[in-house]
């Protein structure tokens, strides 16, 4: 009866996917169809059959793989798992995948350099891609750059009732643009999409998509009409010059493999509550580069949907809120790094604050306390903080000359 309620209660799958490590006990026999299990899932399998020879033993070291435990120290699992470092764990579960996919399915394995490099295995899918040069991750060691365009992606929520609307200046403003490939305008608003004649005329093409089921989510969907490395994520209140836009993909150039933007949040650990707290003030360092006004590689789109579980994506989904935080921290996860701040105007930060569409998320305390819940919910599944604080700020004044170069002597000057 217990069993019964439980798999009621909880999805299987996506409970399994979403634990770090997995008992597996003996079945009718010395073994268990949870091993494989567990293996699929990059969830650490924790052994807990005594006298059974795992397979392949001879070949493989299964040491780098699971946990072995003892049936007569049963007790003692917890505190035996909890002990593990983080670093650790990552190497046990980028080595699930390895024999999974390498040992079990032999017809998707992966290049050695995908595993022996970081972020290791865990975070390439092999569904994206077998080709190294498709990732953000190794264009030096390949020697190569990302295509020098970026695709314009839009999220446009409100109807377009005035020919002087945000919107429209923006895409004018990205379509002048030297890097600007394309527009992409996301249509998540509940009325009609516009005539083709609404929109402003730019050198480059505008394509309107509407959102099939116009959430949250659905701003970082795999589009196949995304063609460049680079994606421009833009809010559709966003006030951004051409001059604005240039600088920030010459900067992502540089660094492909992070989120290069304008608007910069941060997080912080409330003792007083134990958790962490979301602020938008401006300081010093900052975590966080929301995607309102951000490039990052298209990757980060099809690892969004397809390694982040449904459950964190319905929240985003249900809040209509945080789907700017969740890819801050999956994007930080994965290179353990801070995304990078390019600096703006003064215009930026008092125009966004006076727009009729976000002057009431500003002052509504509902969607920072919605923000902070979140911000607590992503760090229980990823099983730890994974954003980080950071100082630096790229100024198109000092960029590339000689303060850039002295910079990388200092590689700790992003990190506080």
């Amino acid at each position: 009866m217990s069993v019964a309620i439980l798999a009621l209660k909880y999805d299987y799958r996506e409970m399994l996917h979403n634990s770090t490590f997995c008992l597996v006990p003996r079945g009718r026999r010395l073994g268990s169809f949870r091993f494989l299990e567990a293996l699929q899932a990059a969830c650490v399998p924790v052994m807990l059959s005594n006298g059974w020879e795992l397979p392949f033993s001879e070949i493989i070291d299964w040491n780098t793989a699971v946990v072995i435990g003892d049936e007569r120290l049963l007790l003692q699992i917890p505190s035996t798992v909890r002990s593990i470092h983080q670093d650790r764990i990552l190497a046990l579960r980028q080595q699930t995948q390895f024999l999974w996919e390498d040992r079990v399915l032999e017809q998707r394995s992966r290049d050695a350099l995908m595993w022996n490099s970081h972020p290791g295995g865990l975070f390439t899918l092999p569904l994206y891609s077998s080709h190294l040069g498709d990732f953000p991750f190794y264009y030096a060691t390949l020697g190569t750059k990302p295509y020098p365009k970026f695709t314009a992606v839009i999220h446009a929520v409100s109807p377009l009732v005035s020919q002087s609307q945000p919107i429209l200046k923006l895409i004018t403003a990205v379509g002048k643009s030297q890097y600007c490939s394309q527009i992409i305008v996301l249509w998540n608003s509940d009325k009609p999409l516009p005539s083709k004649h609404r929109w402003p005329s730019v050198s480059v093409p505008v394509v309107v998509i509407e959102g099939e089921h116009k959430v949250m989510s659905s701003r970082f969907l795999p589009y196949d009409t995304i063609v460049t490395d680079a994606v421009l994520s833009l809010d559709e209140d966003t006030v951004l010059s051409t001059t604005e836009v240039d600088f920030a993909f010459t900067v992502w150039q540089s660094f492909p493999e992070r989120i290069v933007g304008y608007p910069a949040r941060s997080h912080f650990w409330d003792g007083s509550k134990e958790r962490w707290g979301y602020t938008s003030k401006w300081t010093n360092d900052y975590s966080m580069v929301l995607t309102g006004a951000a490039i990052y590689h298209r990757y980060y789109h099809f690892l969004y949907t397809h390694f982040l579980p449904s459950s964190l994506k319905g929240m985003v989904d249900q809040l209509a809120n945080c789907e700017d935080i969740l890819m801050n921290f999956l994007v930080s996860a994965v290179t353990k790094l801070p995304p990078i701040k390019v600096t703006q105007k003064k215009q930026y930060k008092e125009t966004m604050m006076v727009q009729s569409s976000r002057a009431s998320r500003w002052a509504d305390p509902d969607h920072f306390a919605q923000r902070q819940t979140c911000m607590n919910k992503f760090t229980s599944w990823f099983g730890a903080m994974p954003l980080l604080h950071s100082q630096m700020r790229l100024d198109p004044v000092l960029f590339k000359d000689q303060v850039s170069i002295l910079r990388k002597k200092y590689k700790d000057i992003e990190r506080l």
